[in-house]
């Protein structure tokens, strides 16, 4: 079983690439290489394939990533199933993963991030948890995205250490995070992790 992220930027036309391209393909190289584990096609269009209990903090990261920058923000769709043909690139492997994947992906409307799989009951449940958890995360100033995404991709590092990072005292940080909601998307991501492993 695998997980296949589709997404694509939301105004992509009203930012430089030249601000957001590096930004994303640095945070996509960090779970693997190009063309096989992710690409980017159509210029702000992309694929990734990580392992389903990682996808949604993916996501995050790639959330916070973007939302660094003004007047963008990313749509995202997870799709967890199966991988039945594996070819050097990942936008022409295939199987359920990537149906589902695509399917999700169309029918984004309203909200930027939603997850499909076989299992109505987990996939229901999650996407109300996500549309909830989108009231905030939309809404991120691009210091609350630089905030969130160091600090998911420093599990292991306190406050204080994250300020130092950052260059910033450890009560702006503590109220950041608060601003945020990062408290309120670690249970999701751990409740997440908790339920993929009944689906797996």
């Amino acid at each position: 079983m695998t997980s296949i992220i589709t997404g694509d930027i939301i105004n992509s036309k009203e930012s430089s690439p030249k601000l957001w391209l590096n930004a994303l393909k640095t945070i996509l190289n960090s779970f693997g290489n190009t063309p096989q584990t992710w690409e980017i096609y159509r210029g702000d269009s992309f694929q990734l394939e990580v392992q389903p209990q990682h996808a949604l903090k993916a996501c995050m990261l790639i959330k916070a990533t973007i939302k660094q920058f003004d007047n963008i923000d990313v749509r995202l769709a997870i799709g967890i199933g199966e991988k039945t043909y594996q070819s050097n690139n990942i936008t022409e492997s295939n199987g359920s993963a990537f149906v589902y994947s695509g399917e999700c992906f169309e029918s984004l409307k309203k909200t930027t991030l939603a997850i499909k799989s076989n299992n109505e009951l987990f996939d229901t449940t999650i996407n109300l948890m996500l549309d909830l958890a989108q009231l905030t995360i939309n809404n991120w100033s691009s210091t609350s995205a630089i905030l969130v995404k160091t600090t998911l991709e420093n599990p292991d590092l306190n406050q204080n250490q994250i300020a130092n990072i950052l260059e910033k005292t450890q009560g702006n940080i503590s109220q950041g995070l608060k601003r945020a909601g990062f408290d309120e998307i670690s249970k999701l991501l751990k409740y997440y992790q908790n339920q993929i492993q009944t689906l797996c």
